[in-house]
């Protein structure tokens, strides 16, 4: 008499339509885009080419929007390079899509004398929430997001983790520009924002991608 042994395979995931894509690329860039207009209002920063974006802002007469793009451009290079042509386009039109919903995030919310400590808090949540939507469904917002994804697809690092590094040099660069208390809060709020994104985005946990 033999015995049978059962062989447990993994169930077949079926991929993102085109449908999930579109409306994750609208919901998440949304969210990131309220995330960025209240870390503004609250005189708060974040890590990234967001966070970039918001030093500048507080420094030079442009639009928080307007900076988040210009920065982006030289990241899309690597990006066509490293990932291929559709999470590229994918990741630009993002970026524009973020770029253009920051500039009117406040016609709609007055955040004006909104607390700094909520703001940088609040808005890092929110902006990594977003971002996470994104990355699963093969795209992001560019620059640090791209080479966050690229070690961790090619050399094993968790993304999350290699944007906490990066994030910290754009928040220690803030203190020039921003007072050490909301500096203090931004800190925190970074490491929020890139523990949503470790603790949510690891490799071979979510591996429906691409539409069908």
């Amino acid at each position: 008499m033999s015995a049978t042994v059962a062989v447990r395979t993994a169930p077949e995931v079926p991929p993102h339509r085109l449908v999930d894509d579109i409306v994750a690329l609208i919901a998440g860039t949304l969210i990131v885009s309220l995330g960025l207009a209240i870390l503004k209002g609250g005189g708060a920063v974040t890590g990234g080419t967001a966070g970039l974006s918001l030093l500048l802002g507080y420094v030079v007469p442009t639009p928080t929007g307007v900076l988040f793009l210009a920065i982006n451009v030289p990241f899309f290079l690597f990006a066509a390079r490293g990932r291929g042509w559709s999470f590229t386009l994918r990741s630009c039109l993002a970026i524009a899509m973020v770029g253009a919903l920051v500039l009117v995030q406040p016609l709609f919310v007055d955040l004006d004398g909104i607390d700094a400590a909520y703001a940088a808090i609040m808005g890092n949540v929110l902006s990594g929430v977003g971002v996470l939507i994104l990355f699963r469904h093969g795209s992001s917002l560019g620059g640090f997001n791209i080479v966050a994804l690229h070690l961790q697809e090619h050399r094993g690092f968790r993304a999350g983790y290699v944007l906490m590094v990066l994030d910290a040099l754009v928040v220690i660069a803030s203190f020039a520009v921003v007072p050490p208390l909301s500096v203090a809060y931004s800190a925190v709020g970074a490491v929020i924002l890139n523990l949503i994104i470790a603790l949510n985005h690891r490799p071979g946990r979510y591996v429906a991608t691409g539409p069908r």
